[in-house]
């Protein structure tokens, strides 16, 4: 269960349910999230910082959300798990952690935390099916001339909701001897189950889309390269001893990229997150509720939806298309202050890819001008067929 505000009022005075198609963006807080925070709350002091009973706990506490995040990636030895703001934050941590002369491949259609922290990179087309993305893959890696390469890919799109075939793609990285590094941020709320067999060498995910919105956030694989790298961050705890010369020795694991007085709430909601969505298995009410969103969106002639892969590809609980007679900003206003849905707007952060789908959706229309920005509806707990089908309500 999640936390919801329940019935909202309208301008007009009428009181709805409201209804969150906005969960891709921000998901809302489950209840078991809430309530262990709230039990921890009383007990709240510093982690790694004293020999009291409350930092004991708390300590305690951050490590074993730690523990947590590992297993549920099914990682072992010669890995380690470092919290981070977001996945944002965990990639730009990962692009400065790389050795000297990595080369990066990634694709044209991925969100910005996927295009912009890297340096040195090869952008590969946009692929129009998952054996397409495998085969381009492989060409782009035969090609480059590079002491190490690393492949960086989402898992599910933000923009459409198709999942990668990312197990496919770790395995022809790994056969260059590239690693690869993954986009979990939407595929983590809807298949956490999915994340251990993955193959990949680095997995980045946030808290705020798992229903632990309290600004938390994952970077975890290999240590290597994280342990040879300086701090993403200088500070108290990444440091393992300051010299009166100034020289400093800095620590390994975790803490070496973890300086300051790290989130505990935002990693103990993530990782009891992690465990509910894990226990709960896949939501089969979802696959459901997208199949009838889309069948419903099929109907409108002003309406295309935007997908890159097959109608038939697998994909998590997001929606995304263009409407063709309507500004999408005035859409959402609408159906905000008219019917209490919330929807979200724009490219998505995903400004190549979306342009693109756009210009697309616009052309088998037949539109004259492609819409400057798309609607995107995203599922999850809490959804209800009566949501989707006032969605469908207020756009016909």
């Amino acid at each position: 269960m999640v936390l919801s505000p329940g019935e909202i009022k309208l301008p007009d005075g009428r009181a709805v349910d409201f209804a969150n198609l906005d969960i891709a963006a921000t998901a809302p807080c489950l209840r078991a999230v809430a309530d262990t925070v709230a039990e921890l709350l009383p007990y709240y002091g510093s982690v790694h910082r004293g020999a009291g009973a409350l930092s004991q706990r708390c300590t305690r506490e951050y490590e074993q959300a730690r523990e947590t995040v590992a297993d549920a990636l099914g990682h072992g030895a010669r890995d380690t798990v470092i919290f981070t703001r977001n996945t944002t934050d965990a990639f730009n941590l990962l692009a400065r952690a790389l050795p000297e002369g990595t080369r990066v491949l990634t694709f044209d259609t991925e969100h910005h935390a996927n295009l912009l922290p890297w340096r040195d990179t090869v952008r590969l087309a946009v692929p129009r099916s998952p054996d397409e993305a495998v085969e381009a893959l492989e060409h782009a890696l035969a090609r480059v001339r590079a002491p190490q390469a690393l492949v960086s890919v989402t898992a599910a799109s933000n923009v459409t909701g198709e999942v990668w075939p990312v197990a496919r793609l770790a395995e022809v990285a790994h056969r260059f001897g590239a690693r690869i590094a993954v986009d979990a941020a939407q595929l983590a709320p809807h298949d956490p189950a999915a994340l251990a067999g993955l193959g990949a060498d680095y997995v980045a995910f946030s808290g705020h889309k798992l229903y632990a919105p309290f600004g938390a956030g994952v970077l975890a694989g290999r240590a290597d390269w994280l342990d040879a790298a300086e701090p993403y961050l200088a500070g108290g705890g990444a440091s393992a001893h300051v010299g009166d010369d100034h020289a400093v020795r800095w620590a390994s694991g975790p803490a070496r990229h973890e300086a300051g007085t790290p989130n505990l709430l935002g990693a103990v909601a993530l990782a009891t997150a992690l465990r509910a969505l894990r226990a709960d298995g896949l939501n089969g009410h979802e696959h459901a509720l997208v199949a009838r969103l889309r069948a419903g969106l099929a109907e409108l002639p002003h309406v295309e939806e935007l997908r890159l892969f097959p109608a038939e590809a697998e994909r998590v609980g997001i929606v995304s298309f263009a409407v063709l007679d309507r500004d999408a900003g005035d859409l959402a206003v609408t159906l905000g202050r008219e019917h209490g849905i919330g929807v979200r707007t724009g490219l998505f952060c995903a400004h190549p890819l979306t342009r693109r789908l756009l210009a697309e959706a616009a052309e088998r229309k037949g539109a004259e001008h492609a819409p400057e920005h798309a609607v995107r509806a995203s599922l999850g707990i809490g959804t209800t067929e009566e949501h989707v089908d006032r969605l469908l309500a207020a756009l016909r």
